[in-house]
């Protein structure tokens, strides 16, 4: 892995709704060249978090910045440089496969003829090309979550940022995703995810960053995070110690 400079810096970020702190002064980078896992439990504030990265949600008090832009003060320019697929991707079903990336394209002011060498290319890339005239409401759950994906590469964007990208898809849809994913990061951009696949975290991810109820508890390779924690090996082991699920571990070993 090469690294860059760093694309995404968050700086004593901190999110509140009313009285609940859902993300606690946290702060990290991630570099170009890497793929960059954000774990947590359920409600630990990883959603939140990325919402505010991608300038869905505003930050209460720190700040973001996204290849160079401070998210709240140059939006655009943020925006412009990133690619973000949710959990859920909210595509527009009467759209073709086609049509939505042409509007993308169109979205992010690329010429036309760039627009479709670029949609023919990820139409190929994610085996898509037979469907691509078809509405989206015809797609399977795997082929949305390729389209989807492949709206946020329309761009070529420096950042990618992705929600729980594997979910739900059969094992040759998840294996190219996370082939594509290592090959855009061995280009020099940043890719972030947030999974609660462990397996593809230790596998995948250079670095990895573990929240707990809003802060960030620990942030390294897996190396690093075997340093500082109590002997555990396994990234499920460190999580687990870290997020105080060594109870449920200990529950299921009695019930084995």
């Amino acid at each position: 892995m090469t690294t860059f400079s760093p694309v995404i810096v968050t700086e004593h970020l901190i999110k509140k709704y009313g009285d609940k702190v859902a993300v606690d002064d946290v702060s990290f980078q991630v570099h170009g060249g890497e793929v960059f896992g954000f774990l947590g439990p359920n409600g630990a504030g990883k959603t939140t978090t990325i919402k505010m990265i991608v300038g869905l949600l505003q930050p209460s008090s720190g700040v973001v910045k996204v290849a160079g832009y401070d998210v709240q003060l140059q939006p655009l320019r943020a925006k412009a440089s990133s690619g973000y697929v949710p959990d859920t991707p909210n595509l527009y079903p009467k759209l073709s496969g086609r049509e939505l990336l042409r509007f993308v394209g169109d979205l992010y002011q690329m010429n036309r003829q760039q627009t479709e060498h670029r949609i023919e290319e990820l139409l190929r890339l994610f085996e898509l090309i037979e469907a691509g005239d078809d509405p989206i409401d015809s797609y399977s759950h795997g082929m949305q979550q390729k389209t989807a994906l492949a709206a946020a590469l329309m761009h070529d964007p420096k950042v990618l940022i992705l929600d729980e990208p594997t979910v739900g898809l059969d094992p040759k849809s998840a294996r190219l995703i996370k082939d594509i994913l290592r090959q855009m990061a061995d280009r020099g951009a940043a890719v972030f995810l947030s999974t609660h696949i462990l397996e593809i975290a230790e596998r995948m991810c250079d670095r990895i960053g573990i929240i707990n109820k809003g802060k960030l508890v620990a942030v390294g390779t897996m190396d690093e995070l075997r340093a500082g924690g109590s002997g555990e090996t396994s990234l499920e082991d460190i999580f687990l110690s870290l997020t105080g699920g060594t109870e449920y571990a200990e529950i299921a070993e009695v019930l084995k």
